[in-house]
């Protein structure tokens, strides 16, 4: 891997980091609202165990293969 695509890869887990954090801050304020919507809820919960899936994914990749 070149170092440019392991710049991309960084850069693209920063981004989806973000988006976790910003997905768990919505659902939390969600669930302290007076009338929660849980449909919306769940939503959000799934995308963001998307989002932990993916970034797990992608910070494999920037693990380098070693021979054992």
């Amino acid at each position: 891997m070149t170092s440019e695509e392991i710049q991309t890869l960084r850069q693209r887990l920063e981004t989806l980091r973000l988006e976790h954090r910003d997905l768990d801050d919505v659902i939390h304020h969600l669930n302290h609202s007076a009338y929660p919507d849980q449909l919306q809820i769940k939503r959000l919960k799934k995308r963001k165990l998307l989002l932990k899936d993916t970034i797990e994914l992608l910070e494999s990749r920037l693990i380098p293969d070693l021979d054992a």
